[in-house]
């Protein structure tokens, strides 16, 4: 199943093609050379470059330390029980889908269980976030929030219904995602529970060198004025005014409500921070080709290091 959808629906580059066509070796191939790009394994453990591989098992032995390691090992992807190109596969569905794919779907694509399937994709959001876990943004930035979760269902009677925007009859679960996005360049984004908190937000994350910030009418942006030359735009008169408008960032909280309305459903604020980092990654990265950000999420993975977050036993409690 796995590699019928790599075939036919995702590997539309002549490499991903190749490497189907040579099955499992090939895609062990393509991981070992994002891992390694000199060829050379290295020992996680100790950091030596000398070892020998075990060929029986896909294993490699330390010469220093004599630890044995292999290709997946201190990586995203470490214990993995997956076939690497089964591993590949979700990747290519994964990066293929425009507003991201929900795990009950990538579960039936792969033939795997849901929480297998729950579990890698959040790995991959994981590792895709740490893309720009450093990056300070310069230049010209736009800065705003938008606020996900905490619905309420109503009653089905009218009597019984209550006023659903007071603060008694609130779950607690709204959060506010707060983007920070360089024109032409890349977009970062938090969590938090009100959209005042993205002032220190920028901060940190924003030169002071940057050109301008720009934002909306919210008072809490006033003090943004402190730091850089801010352009403002009242969105009750125009969207769009003399180069001061938001609509970079607005494009991407376009692309996060359909992913989380029309995939997802609902997200849990205890995991928002990941799928509002995904569908940066997807925005920041639009106009490339599935192929390259196949390619560039397989070396992200194999960059990053074992995950804490999604290690060990099931995540039982979501909220």
């Amino acid at each position: 199943m796995a590699q019928h959808f790599l075939l036919s629906a995702q590997a539309r580059t002549l490499s991903l093609r190749e490497i189907y066509k040579g099955g499992e070796e090939k895609a062990y191939d393509t991981f070992k050379a994002m891992r390694w790009t000199d060829g050379e394994p290295v020992c996680p453990k100790c950091g030596c470059c000398e070892a020998y591989e075990i060929t029986t098992r896909r294993k490699f032995k330390c010469k220093g330390c004599y630890a044995q390691f292999s290709v997946t090992s201190g990586t995203i992807f470490a214990s993995r029980k997956m076939a690497f190109v089964d591993l590949l596969a979700a990747i290519c569905i994964f990066v293929n889908a425009v507003k991201g794919i929900s795990a009950l779907q990538l579960s039936r694509d792969l033939d795997c269980q849901y929480k297998t399937a729950f579990v890698m994709a959040h790995k991959l959001r994981e590792a895709l976030a740490a893309e720009v876990a450093e990056h300070e943004l310069s230049g010209e930035v736009e800065i705003d929030g938008a606020y996900f979760g905490g619905h309420i269902r109503p009653a089905n009677f009218a009597e019984d219904r209550i006023d659903r925007r007071l603060a008694k009859h609130q779950t607690g679960t709204r959060r506010v995602v707060i983007a920070l996005r360089e024109r032409k360049g890349r977009t970062r984004t938090f969590v938090a529970k009100i959209e005042a908190e993205g002032v220190e937000i920028a901060k940190r994350i924003v030169s002071r060198m940057a050109t301008t910030v720009y934002a909306d009418e919210g008072s809490h942006w006033d003090h943004l004025h402190d730091g850089w030359t801010v352009g403002r735009i009242n969105h009750s008169e125009a969207y769009s005014a003399d180069g001061a408008n938001t609509n970079m960032v607005e494009s991407y909280f376009s692309r996060l409500r359909r992913m989380v309305a029309g995939q997802h459903h609902g997200v849990s604020p205890k995991y928002l921070h990941q799928y509002s980092a995904h569908a940066a990654w997807l925005e920041d990265h639009r106009r490339r080709d599935n192929g390259g950000n196949a390619m560039a999420v397989v070396a992200n993975a194999m960059a990053h290091p074992v995950s804490r977050v999604w290690k060990g036993y099931w995540q039982r409690n979501a909220a």
